[in-house]
C-alpha cells in the first residue's frame, strides 16, 4: 500500500501536499518534520517547514503554521493556532482555543490558559507553579 496524499491550494494559489501522520492520522505537509512518536489528531494540520518533536501532541482542530516548532512532550489543545515561526517549549501545555502569535514563544513547562492570545513576537513565561510541577523550582 502506497502513501496517500491530500493536496490543497494555499492563499497564494500554490498547491501544497500533505500526508497522514502515522500516529493520529492528522495532515502533515511533506516538508514538515513530525516525529513518529508525536500525536497529530485526524482534524489537525502541520504546515510546511514546521516541526513537531518527540511525544508532543496536537489536539483536534489544531494548526501548527509554517516554520513553527512544537517541542518534546508539549501539548497543543483543541482548536489552537500556533503561528508562523512560533515556538512551544518542552513540556508546555497550550489550552483550548488559544492563539500563539507569529514568532511568539511559549517557555518550557508553561501552561497557556484557555482562549488566551499571545501577541506576535511575545514570550509567555512559565509560572513558579508550572516550574514546581516539573520539579524545576525550589
Amino acid at each position: 500500500m502506497g502513501i496517500s496524499y491530500v493536496e490543497f491550494e494555499d492563499e497564494a494559489g500554490v498547491l501544497r501536499r500533505y500526508r497522514k501522520h502515522v500516529n493520529g492520522r492528522g495532515l502533515v505537509a511533506t516538508t514538515a518534520k513530525v516525529d513518529p512518536t508525536a500525536f497529530v489528531d485526524p482534524t489537525a494540520y502541520v504546515d510546511p517547514g514546521a516541526e513537531v518533536q518527540r511525544n508532543a501532541s496536537i489536539g483536534p482542530g489544531g494548526w501548527v503554521d509554517r516554520d513553527a516548532i512544537v517541542a518534546e512532550r508539549a501539548v497543543v489543545g483543541v482548536n489552537v493556532h500556533v503561528g508562523r515561526r512560533a515556538v512551544v517549549g518542552r513540556n508546555a501545555v497550550v489550552g483550548p482555543y488559544a492563539v500563539i502569535g507569529e514568532g511568539a514563544r511559549v517557555q518550557n513547562g508553561a501552561r497557556v490558559p484557555r482562549e488566551f492570545s499571545i501577541a506576535e513576537g511575545d514570550e509567555f513565561r512559565a509560572s513558579s507553579d508550572d516550574l514546581r510541577r516539573l520539579g524545576l523550582a525550589a
